[in-house]
């Protein structure tokens, strides 16, 4: 009986060794691998944006519409936002950097209640990355240097390009030509 108990004991630990170690090897698997708790293409990753900057940071510079759009990939309501009806002649710049990223030129009428273009300025100055979130596959547009979300782009856009990039006001900052 003494055998029995100590062979029983034995079994118990194994079995808690093995589901302990189980554990940790689908933890493992499951994560992504980071630099300093840093999620590879997040906004804060240096390797990939030279530019990108803590999201605390950006919490402080941003206005909370700006940061809930380019930090945490927000999208503000369509036909409700201060850019999507706008006629003026000049650029859209960065909200965050300021860099020049989109004409007055380039700017249709989509139909969509978002601000859209047909190109960028310099096609430089933005990334089109993967994004599968809220069940969907789609493209979308960050600032190349920083990695902050401007919007998405599609393929449904008018001629020469074919291309609507469909950006977020609060992503922009508005520079009226003279």
């Amino acid at each position: 009986m003494k055998l029995h108990n100590t062979m029983r004991i034995t079994s118990q630990k194994l079995l808690t060794i093995c589901a302990i170690l189980l554990g940790i090897t689908f933890s493992a698997c499951s994560q992504t691998q980071t630099n300093g708790g840093v999620k590879p293409g997040s906004s804060e990753d240096t390797k990939t944006y030279p530019e990108a900057k803590p999201n605390a940071y950006w919490k402080k510079v941003l206005s909370p519409d700006a940061y809930y759009i380019l930090v945490e990939k927000g999208t503000e309501p369509p036909f409700h936002n201060p850019y999507w009806n706008n006629h003026e002649k000049g650029i859209y710049v960065s909200a965050a950097t300021g860099k020049p990223l989109f004409s007055s030129d380039a700017k249709y009428d989509s139909g969509t209640g978002w601000p859209s273009f047909f190109k960028p300025i310099d096609p430089k100055a933005i990334m089109i990355v993967r994004d599968n979130s809220d069940g969907m596959v789609r493209d979308e547009v960050v600032e190349r240097s920083t990695g902050l979300h401007l919007g998405h782009v599609f393929e449904d856009g008018p001629a020469p390009t074919g291309l609507r990039y469909c950006l977020d006001s609060w992503a922009l900052k508005f520079v009226k030509g003279q």
